[in-house]
């Protein structure tokens, strides 16, 4: 029988309707920005999913420092002052709990992680320092320090990982998902999105919509190039007679 767990922790999000809202500033100029709506995460795994300038990234970051966590990335105990620059869609965010908070929650996105392990190397009995191991292994050992019954946000995770660490990081989740955990994933892999219990919004120039994993650009166009390669690349580089 599985754990009896307060998900999902993380009900719901959209933006204040009472907020002050100017459509002509950035991010509000995005359209999934502009027309978040409610959002409402799936209990286990959401994966938000979009081109570049989408508006992906800017929303969980905003989710995440709405929620306590920082900018940068780490738990609430990680404070480094010299933070990198937040859009203003953080205050203007209202966020709905469930019942009970976790017992631990990160906030993880690659493009800041050298300046997380720094600040950690800083800290007295901090351990060997995570700068000596590779990108994607030190970024498989944060994320296998997470624990079951907790909250986690990830910023294109796979920016760090080979496909067998995807693969790796896959059962991670599966495992904590498991044990409570609830996860939100900003992603262009089509391996983690293959991530059977989960929602994945799709996020474009009309705003945000759930979609099948069978029908993200990123299964189509991976599976397209895969089973046609050849050709493909003739086309690509302009080597078709």
């Amino acid at each position: 029988m599985p754990p009896l767990t307060a998900k999902p922790y993380l009900r719901s999000v959209q933006i204040d309707p009472h907020a002050d809202i100017d459509p002509q500033r950035y991010p509000f100029t995005i359209p999934a920005v502009r027309d978040l709506g409610v959002l409402e995460p799936h209990p286990d795994v959401t994966f938000f999913v979009g081109e570049n300038g989408a508006g992906k990234s800017t929303v969980l970051e905003a989710i995440a420092v709405a929620l306590g966590l920082p900018a940068e990335g780490g738990t609430k105990n990680v404070y480094r002052p010299q933070q990198q620059e937040v859009s203003p869609l953080q205050h203007v965010l209202k966020v709905t709990k469930g019942w009970r908070w976790p017992r631990d929650s990160y906030f993880l996105r690659a493009e800041s992680l050298f300046n997380v392990f720094t600040y950690l190397d800083e800290l007295p009995g901090g351990g060997p320092s995570l700068h000596l191991r590779s990108h994607g292994e030190a970024f498989m050992d944060v994320m296998l320090r997470f624990r079951g019954d907790g909250f986690y946000l990830l910023d294109e995770p796979e920016a760090a990982l080979s496909p067998n660490r995807q693969l790796a990081a896959l059962t991670v989740i599966d495992g904590l998902v498991k044990q409570g955990a609830q996860f939100i994933i900003a992603t262009h892999s089509p391996i983690l999105l293959a991530y059977p219990r989960a929602k994945i919004l799709s996020f474009d120039g009309t705003g945000i919509a759930e979609i099948s994993y069978e029908d993200t650009e990123h299964y189509a166009v991976t599976r397209d190039f895969l089973n046609h390669y050849p050709r493909r690349l003739e086309q690509l580089l302009g080597e078709d007679d």
